[in-house]
């Protein structure tokens, strides 16, 4: 049997294997991940324009996790070497400190030396540099930042801005979608005078608003139920061009902020509205317009209005992100922020696109300016890889989970599962992950949690940073939000438990 074919034997690994043949199944398994992964690192780099440590470990955990080794991982279970489910930072060091122990218990020569603790635990180390200059510095007590969207007021209020920074925001998020250039300048001037009260360094991420596809004018013609409610069942249709058109078949209609998106629409399209509160399909098409029967609603419907987001997961939108305001932005931005936040990022192209909107504006060379991208559609997803490979080496750069729009776009069901693997890929390439939307969304908007947006809360404990939205109660959520990822950091770094005293028992 060759290596390849030990390989690929791995998801069908037998119990009680002899500690000899789990030894060439373990070297097996190494020689196909530096094999398979050669190419791609290569292809990371050229991307990059040199070569990165954290982009050839990420190829090798991409290599790796083309395998199933639910197998392999119980022989190691049962011999109290169980680590290849926690390798995301370190996939050669693990395979090699693994090979080492079990050339010692066959007493053969170790094929790779074991790696010393620095070699070992190297990519942790290039994690939590990367963090450091994209979000600032670790907070006492706790290695996940929190990040808070500023309201409107954040302009005026200098000593509520004082107040959120007291209590451990370690971010400012300023929604570019939101108030204008001279806010945006009070705002990061109060962050930057809160953190210098407080003896900190507080980041300031400017989110430029993207293609967003919202609700504009909207005009329900409802008979016989609470108006303005779509429902299962319900007819919307969708205009392009002038004022909503409902009549006695289509009883809702809505114009749209892209009017371009209604002519790229196919029947049989999803159309998700509202963060995928109401779905429905694309059941027929006219000139300038779409009509969409609603397929899944809450029982007492949704209320149609305007602002409210539109996702379309089928529809191929051929966007760009960065749209005609957002350049236009970029001087503020530019002026004012220690990170760009970037919206419907989906091509490595894309990276390229606002590097060179940023170089048109003109950048302190002096003054690194980060680069996050808002995973949000299935396309960010499968080019998350090549998208790290090309933002490598171009100053700090960060990944936002958008739950809300992901969730939209993929499915609910398959939410949870895809954000822990978007956390698994940027541990592997040592990129910082932030965990957004709708973080203990109760507690910010009416002063009390919910049980499970605590346990969500306490999941966030494994990325970088964690981002709570505006509202009237944010204040108290960033201090138990902070209390929170301070108790969990005593249990978990990442995902590897770190087993500290128990004391309820």
């Amino acid at each position: 049997m060759n290596v390849r074919e030990k390989a690929a034997s791995l998801s069908a690994t037998a119990d009680d294997l002899d500690d000899g043949a789990l030894f060439e199944a373990v070297l097996a398994l190494r020689g196909v991940v530096a094999q398979d992964g050669a190419p791609l690192a290569a292809r990371f780099a050229q991307a990059a324009g040199r070569e990165e440590p954290a982009l050839d470990n990420l190829a090798h955990y991409l290599a790796l996790r083309h395998h199933d080794l639910r197998g392999l991982q119980r022989e190691l279970m049962r011999r109290g070497l169980s680590s290849l489910g926690r390798l995301e930072s370190r996939v050669l060091p693990t395979l090699d400190a693994v090979l080492a122990v079990l050339a010692a218990l066959t007493g053969r020569p170790a094929p790779f030396p074991a790696p010393d603790a620095a070699a070992f635990f190297a990519g942790e180390a290039r994690l939590d540099a990367a963090s450091a200059a994209s979000l600032g510095t670790e907070p006492p007590g706790r290695y996940t930042r929190i990040m808070v969207t500023l309201p409107s007021e954040a302009a005026t209020d200098a000593a509520f801005v004082a107040a959120l920074v007291e209590h451990g925001m370690d971010v400012a998020r300023i929604n570019c979608a939101h108030d204008d250039a001279e806010a945006w300048r009070a705002m990061a001037h109060h962050v930057r005078a809160a953190g210098e009260a407080q003896g900190r360094r507080i980041a300031v991420l400017m989110d430029i608003a993207g293609p967003k596809i919202r609700t504009e004018a909207v005009l329900p013609m409802k008979k016989g139920k609470p108006s303005g409610r779509l429902m299962t069942g319900d007819a919307l249709r969708l205009v392009a061009q002038g004022a909503p058109r409902p009549d006695e078949e289509v009883s809702f209609s809505a114009a749209v902020s892209l009017p371009e998106i209604v002519t790229r629409l196919a029947v049989g399209d999803r159309v998700l509205y509202d963060d995928g509160k109401v779905e429905g399909v694309v059941e027929s098409l006219a000139e300038g317009e779409a009509v969409i029967r609603i397929r899944h609603a809450r029982e007492k419907g949704t209320k149609l209005k305007p602002e409210k987001g539109i996702n379309l997961p089928d529809t191929a939108l051929g966007l760009s992100p960065l749209t005609a305001k957002d350049d236009a932005d970029l001087a503020t931005v530019i002026e004012c922020a220690d990170m760009i936040g970037y919206s419907f990022v989906s091509r490595p192209e894309d990276i390229d696109l606002i590097e060179a909107a940023i170089a048109r504006h003109g950048r302190d060379p002096g003054r690194p300016l980060g680069l996050m991208a808002k995973i949000e559609r299935p396309d960010a997803v499968k080019n998350l890889p090549d998208l790290i490979a090309r933002a490598a080496g171009r100053g700090p750069f960060s990944v936002m989970i958008a739950r809300g729009d992901l969730a939209a776009e993929i499915g609910f069901e398959r939410l949870a599962e895809m954000q822990e693997e978007l956390l698994w890929i940027c541990e592997a390439a040592a990129v910082p992950a932030i965990w957004a939307t709708q973080v203990l969304e109760d507690l910010v908007r009416d002063g009390i949690p919910s049980r499970g947006e605590m346990t969500d809360a306490a999941m966030a404990a494994r990325a970088e940073c964690v981002m709570l939205n505006k509202g009237p109660a944010v204040i108290e959520a960033v201090d138990l939000l902070g209390r929170l990822l301070g108790r969990m950091a005593g249990h978990l770094d990442k995902k590897t438990p770190t087993l500290r005293a128990l004391r309820s028992w």
